[in-house]
Formats: structure tokens, sequence, C-alpha cells
């Protein structure tokens, strides 16, 4: 798939009668000289294999990787035993005129559509219908011309490949392999309109994390509103409507083994992790709008005003110890807690990931996780301090966004100290660890 989103095909030779790898130096043909073509012969390049490209205008085809060759589509697929068409599905019909050429070779198509069911059947299956003397395996459909340009990341190194010969998948495999990617193969030909689906799908596994966010957002942004713009403007008459654009912002950042789990517990185990990520999204845009509170006009208004009028009643206030452990204790929890976000969601990516063993990635991820839970919502607590308990925090009896936002993490948290207290642990150890509460040859028995 090219930078543009433009469809591509791959056509590989299987050597001696039967698809078989291409050895190395031998030389390879590109039909096409756009983004994934020069992409691919680049690729092909670096790994090796000598590149021969066929155009339809091989005198103005622009410019191409240093060391490959340029020629006709006749030309180029005589000298050439693999040849990767990298046309638009529409352009396929040229090949038919090179079908004695081509007969017998291996067709990796790579095309993607622009949308799904533009076409009655896959591009794989349009392109075996048209040449029938060739083996066609659709794989690469999923890689850029830029993943190719800068070497596959830990993102988009998978190739899924499938076709009815096993002989070619192999060829193709081999070739993915010496181009550093690795290779998923899903079954015959049949899967490939499923593969030319999977690049129109955008970001699926977060529509649910996405759902939640925006929601929960929407609640505690419209109720933070009423609570507190509309009852100071209904009850003190008061506009402070421009608080909307980062205080009441800022406040709905601080708060966001044998049995199957009910499909919506699935689910939800299942998406934890873009959950995560959009927390931590929260969690950064609440530490940004917390740095720009000084700068305000608001915030120094208030300031000044209040000392010009300590000044002009010649008062002073009295340092408050207990404040001041207060608010050192508040900062620096909540620098800690947002440092061991940024921590968790770093050790979250594939590249992280792949690099840490099972049990460290279980401790980081759970203990750490649950450590960071917890530094996180005794920020929160220590925000509040003692106003939990003033009737005045409680606008219309309706408790402050933060307060609502304690709810969930405190129940986390204490379910958590429950399944730490040793009656559960054992048991909860001995579940996973295979065992059952009624022995399955007893239960037999007690059924016969």
């Amino acid at each position: 798939m090219s930078k543009e989103g433009k469809p591509m095909s791959v056509c590989l030779h299987p050597l001696g009668g039967g698809a078989a790898a291409a050895p190395e130096r031998q030389p390879v043909c590109v039909f096409g000289t756009g983004d994934m073509g020069r992409s691919l012969g680049q690729r092909l390049l670096q790994t090796g294999h000598e590149v021969v490209y066929g155009s339809r205008r091989p005198l103005g085809c622009g410019p191409l990787p240093r060391g490959a060759q340029v020629m006709s589509y006749a030309a180029a697929s005589q000298l050439a035993s693999v040849v990767f068409v990298c046309v638009h599905r529409e352009h396929y019909g040229f090949m038919e005129t090179l079908g004695s050429q081509l007969d017998g070779k291996v067709l990796v198509d790579v095309s993607n559509n622009p949308e799904k069911n533009l076409y009655p059947e896959a591009n794989a299956a349009y392109l075996q219908s048209l040449l029938p003397g060739c083996h066609v395996v659709k794989a690469f459909n999923t890689l850029s011309a830029w993943s190719l340009q800068n070497g596959p990341s830990d993102a988009c190194r998978q190739v899924y490949v499938c076709g009815n010969s096993t002989e070619a998948k192999r060829a193709v495999a081999e070739v993915a392999t010496k181009m550093g990617l690795a290779v998923l193969d899903r079954g015959s030909l049949s899967a490939a309109q499923e593969l030319e689906d999977f690049p129109l799908q955008l970001f699926p596994e977060w529509r649910l994390p996405l759902q939640i966010a925006v929601g929960l957002a929407a609640f505690f942004f419209f109720y933070v509103v009423i609570r507190d713009v509309v009852y100071a403007y209904a009850v003190q008459g008061k506009d402070i409507s421009f608080r909307i654009m980062v205080s009441l912002a800022n406040k709905i950042y601080r708060g966001t083994k044998y049995k199957r789990f009910p499909d919506w517990l699935d689910r939800w185990m299942l998406c934890r992790k873009q959950l995560g990520l959009l927390a931590l999204g929260f969690a950064s845009l609440h530490v940004l709008y917390t740095l720009i509170i000084p700068i305000r006009y608001y915030v120094r208004f208030k300031g000044w005003d209040y000392v010009i009028t300590q000044v002009k009643e010649n008062q002073t206030s009295k340092f408050d110890t207990t404040v001041a452990w207060r608010s050192d204790s508040y900062l620096s929890v909540g620098i800690l807690g947002f440092g061991l976000y940024v921590l968790l969601g770093i050790t979250s990516l594939p590249s992280v990931s792949n690099a840490l063993s099972w049990r460290e990635f279980s401790y980081v991820q759970s203990k750490l996780g649950y450590l960071t839970l917890f530094l996180c919502t005794l920020h929160t607590y220590l925000y509040g301090w003692d106003r939990f308990l003033r009737p005045s925090t409680y606008k219309w009896y309706m408790p402050p966004g933060y307060v609502l936002s304690l709810a969930v993490p405190s129940a986390v948290l204490a379910l958590k100290l429950l399944l730490l207290l040793p009656c559960v642990d054992r048991t909860v150890t001995r579940i996973r660890r295979g065992w059952e509460r009624t022995d399955p040859e007893e239960e037999k028995t007690l059924l016969t």
C-alpha cells in the first residue's frame, strides 16, 4: 500500500518447476515506478537482489534507486524471474498480453482498494482469473511505501499471506523474511477479501475505549459547568463562564481461566490498554493546564488584588505549615504518579514490551500499575483535603467533580486489598494453577 493509498501487486517466479525462494543476486523485475515500486526496489537492492524496472515510459519514469535498470514491460519480464507489479487493479489488463511470459510464476497481490465492497470479488481472485497459469498469493498489502523506505517498524513488520499453493506461499515467505518481515499464514486464497479489508479499518480496537473516554469527559464537563458556572450565575449573580476554557477543562482531565468471561467483561478486558493510553493523554493535558494556571489573567488579577487589599488594610497572613505540607505533598505525589504513568505508557510500546520478559512486563503493568493508581488517587484526595466535609462544597447538593472521579479508583483499590488477603489470594493462586472446585473425574462418576 503506497503512501497515497494506491493499490499495488507483487509477482514472484518459482524456480525448478515449483515455487522456491529467489536466490541472492537473482534479477528481480518491478512493474511500475511509483512510490511503492521505488520503495520495493530499494528494499530489494538492500537485501542483495538485482532490480530491473518495467515501465510504459522507460525514458521518463523519474528517479529510481541507484543500481537499478529500467526498460519496457516485455523486456524487463524476459530478464527477471521475479516480477513485482505495482499498478492499480484497473490496469492489470496489460499483463494479459504478457501471459505466456508470466505463466508459472507466483503473483503476490498486494493491492488495496479505497473502500470496501468496491468490486464483486477480491483483487487477488480477479488477478487469478486474468492469469490462471500463475500462482496467486495475497500478501504485503498491510505495508506502506514509507515503512519499506525506512525499514519495517515494530508496529508494521507483519506480513499476512494467503494462497492456494503451499510452495508459492513458501517462496513469498522467504522473500519477506529476507526483507526483515514476519510472515503469518492466513490459509487459502479465499481469505484474500479479509486481508484486503484489513487496511481499511480505522483503529477498530479503539472504538469502545474512545466511546467510554468521550462519554465520561462529556459527562464531567457538563456536570462541572452546571455545578460551578450555572450555580454561580443563578445563586450569586456572577458570570464566570470564562473559566470553562481552562479551569473546568482541567477538572475534567484530573478525573479521568476455565469459564469464558461474559461478553461485556471480555470487551472491557481487551480494551484496557487503549483506555490506559487515553487516560495518560488526559493526565498529560491536566499537567499542561496546571502549568499555565499561574500566567492566566484571572489568577494574576486575584493574586495582585489580594496583595493590594492586605496592604490597604495593613494586614499580614500567617504562614500555615499544614497548608504548606498539604500543597507540597499534593504536588509531589502528583509528579510521582504522572512519572509512573508515563513509564507504563512507554512499556506498552511493542518495541519496549518485546524486550521485556513476561515476568518483567507483568511486574510493570500490574504492580507498578496499582502503585500508579494509588498515587494518582492520593493526589486527588490531597487536593480535596477537608473540603469533603464542608457543606458549601456541595452546590445544589452536587458533589465536586473530583469527588465523583474518586469513586471508581477507590473501589478498585479496595477490591485489590481484598484480593491480597491470604484466604482470597491462596484460592486465586490455586485457580490460576489449574484447580477446580469439583474434580472432573468425581463429577463424571456422579453423573454416571
